[in-house]
């Protein structure tokens, strides 16, 4: 995939995720939600409690991701979605995932979620958290899904939020605000195509024959 460094190409990517993740982790069932990137500092992303969007065919769900977050690595971005996507199925088979004011993610949201592919992790008081696990890394390199080069500075993100007012803090978080990727990306140095592996290797350019650079 393209790098993509304008928002109506991030949009567009997020929307193409939503749809594979959707047809391989829910087998299709999940209705299309508006996809946004609005500004949401401290939080990675929000699925609504209700369908808050009118169109012709009907109303439905907004799904969010958060402006600060867009840049972050790919698998971050697949287990936001993912995580925000446990919460839209929720909301269409009337699980109550949410406790302590929605702050509280239980026992219902951890067994969905990891059924559809995610990892969870205790966090607390707010009961269970996701985190981008291996398969998510090889779903990325399986799609050939890059990062996306764009996105808002702000604080660090501490929390993720799984509906409106839903926030559990990030796990894993490095002091500057991004977890590291489980991902290494080359390049070539000569026509700047790139790649991306799990482990350190040694690869060749098939159009340049030059070797690509880790970055």
């Amino acid at each position: 995939m393209k790098q993509t460094t304008k928002m109506s190409r991030a949009v567009s990517q997020l929307e193409h995720i939503y749809n594979s993740l959707n047809t391989d982790f829910f087998s299709g069932e999940l209705p299309t939600p508006i996809i946004t990137v609005q500004s949401k500092p401290g939080t990675y992303g929000h699925c609504t409690t209700a369908k808050v969007w009118q169109r012709k065919d009907g109303s439905t769900y907004e799904l969010n991701i958060a402006a600060e977050v867009l840049n972050y690595p790919i698998e971050e971005t697949l287990d936001t979605m993912l995580h925000e996507m446990v919460h839209l199925y929720c909301r269409e088979h009337g699980i109550k995932e949410v406790s302590r004011g929605g702050k509280y993610h239980n026992g219902r949201f951890k067994a969905i979620a990891e059924a559809h592919g995610l990892t969870c992790v205790p966090c607390g008081q707010y009961g269970w958290n996701t985190t981008p696990g291996d398969n998510l890394v090889e779903y990325a390199l399986s799609k050939g899904w890059n990062e996306i080069q764009i996105g808002r500075s702000s604080l660090p993100p501490m929390i993720r939020t799984g509906t409106g007012g839903t926030a559990q803090p990030g796990a894993g978080i490095t002091p500057g605000g991004k977890r590291p990727s489980s991902t290494r990306k080359l390049i070539c140095p000569k026509c700047g195509q790139s790649v991306r592996a799990t482990k350190k290797v040694n690869i060749l350019c098939g159009d340049c024959m030059e070797p690509m650079i880790e970055v």
